[in-house]
């Protein structure tokens, strides 16, 4: 099979064989030069006919026209083998892509640079995880996307209960996110029919990764394979299979069952809940949490987006476990029906008391001031910044950190670079000093075992 696979290359129209050739001739020269400034035998016959051939150029032989000769000919060779191997590279990338060739060597380098970037794994859901994604991916592309699937509003809602399949939105938004493709795309999935009885409110991608989940019988299979065809870097994951639904008791003890109703009560959320409750996580959800080198919760929709995730017993043990570190993104401002009041502290109180305090080492705040304009948008709506109340924090012993972080634009909302890069700088922060430990560590021991 590899011996069929490496004939293929021989193929005509390929415009690789003459190159090939011009190369291995290249090559040949090389040696033949070599051979012949040195005095060495190597090559036999030909060796002999190439001095006679010089002698009858020169009428002598000498070291050091053997020499010269050698040299010219090992020019002649590394100019043949630099010249077939540069024509073979560009007729390979002519092939793939011949109307931007300089793409393809940027996205090779890129594609090198960043498999070596730290393991991260992003845990959320809704609009806040992939505003997190589209700059993470820029530092690096070992990244896992570990999203909700308690969504049962809008066009997942409806493909959820018509199809029976699991709900494929924030999954969507999150593959968007980390594509490394041509704008038309994603602007492709990302495009919702405004019209139409039936398609009406449906955007393409959810029905893209619906249908894909039909013909292969299996909706982790599809994710994959759209994964795929939008070349992401990274991989997005459900957080579970299973066909859960979100639920909350408000502090009146009233229940609200649904995601998508879950944002719109006037009271006070005590907990949320999953139904079942024994619901399980993937395997390589499991495996990115154990070999991760940061696990990041947020930005998001804290009791709808966030803790949902965190309810799935095996996915909470594995953070809690993990020696990575733990960042939790609060949200800029609050959120009405979830979190109208909270502060900092309250955010990260909700995640301790539905996951425990092992399941955050930092907390990261946007500390910039929002203009004006936008404030005024939001307070009618009922929102307003959520405050930074670093005493209550430290008495959750949590560390807090505090950078500028807005997006000015027509929301407030996390600039995606800004967050991606002070996510890095603690992730480096961290692994140096956990080196560092370790050293410090090996070094007393081998003064204990010395005494």
């Amino acid at each position: 099979m590899i011996k069929v696979k490496l004939f293929k290359w021989l193929y005509p129209g390929l415009k690789i064989k003459r190159w090939l050739i011009l190369s291995i001739i290249g090559i040949l020269m090389i040696s033949i030069g070599l051979t012949v400034m040195l005095g060495f035998e190597f090559l036999g016959l030909l060796e002999g006919k190439l001095l006679t051939f010089i002698y009858s150029l020169t009428g002598r032989f000498s070291e050091w026209i053997n020499i010269i000769s050698g040299l010219v000919i090992m020019g002649l060779g590394i100019v043949f083998v630099t010249y077939g191997i540069t024509k073979m590279i560009n007729s390979i990338i002519e092939a793939l892509l011949p109307e931007n060739e300089e793409e393809l060597v940027e996205l090779i380098y890129q594609q090198r640079h960043l498999k070596r970037g730290p393991e991260i794994v992003v845990i959320g859901g809704g609009t806040g995880l992939p505003t997190m994604l589209r700059g993470i991916k820029e530092f690096t592309s070992n990244i896992t996307a570990v999203v909700t699937v308690a969504d049962d509003g809008g066009s997942s809602g409806v493909l959820r209960d018509e199809l029976n399949i699991l709900p494929p939105g924030d999954i969507r938004n999150c593959l968007v996110a980390l594509a490394n493709t041509e704008e038309l795309m994603e602007r492709l999935f990302q495009y919702r029919f405004d019209t139409g009885e039936e398609l009406g409110g449906h955007s393409f991608g959810n029905l893209f990764i619906a249908t894909l989940s039909k013909v292969l019988g299996d909706f982790e299979k599809a994710v994959k394979k759209s994964s795929k065809v939008l070349a992401i870097k990274g991989q997005v994951l459900p957080s579970t299979l299973e066909d859960v639904v979100l639920s909350a008791e408000t502090e009146e003890g009233s229940i609200i069952e649904g995601e998508s109703n879950i944002s719109k009560t006037d009271g006070n959320i005590k907990e949320v809940f999953l139904k079942p409750k024994d619901c399980s996580s993937l395997p390589e959800v499991i495996e990115a949490i154990e070999e991760a080198d940061a696990v990041v919760l947020g930005p998001g929709s804290l009791y709808t987006s966030v803790i949902p995730n965190l309810l799935v017993s095996d996915l909470t043990e594995a953070i809690k476990e993990s020696e990575a570190l733990k960042i939790y993104n609060c949200n800029i401002m609050t959120q009405p029906g979830e979190t109208t009041g909270y502060t900092v502290s309250d955010h990260v109180q909700a995640l301790y008391d539905h996951a425990g305090s092992e399941i955050v080492d930092y907390v990261l705040v946007n500390n910039e001031q929002i203009p004006a304009e936008l404030l005024a948008k939001y307070e009618e709506e009922g929102a307003s910044p959520v405050e930074i109340d670093s005493r209550e924090l430290e008495k959750l012993n949590i560390n807090l950190v505090e950078a500028p972080l807005l997006n000015k634009e027509d929301l407030v909302r996390h600039n995606s670079y800004k967050l991606a890069e002070v996510i890095i700088k603690l992730i480096i922060k961290f692994k140096e000093e956990a080196d560092q430990s370790s050293l410090i560590d090996l070094y007393l021991r081998d003064k204990y075992r010395k005494r």
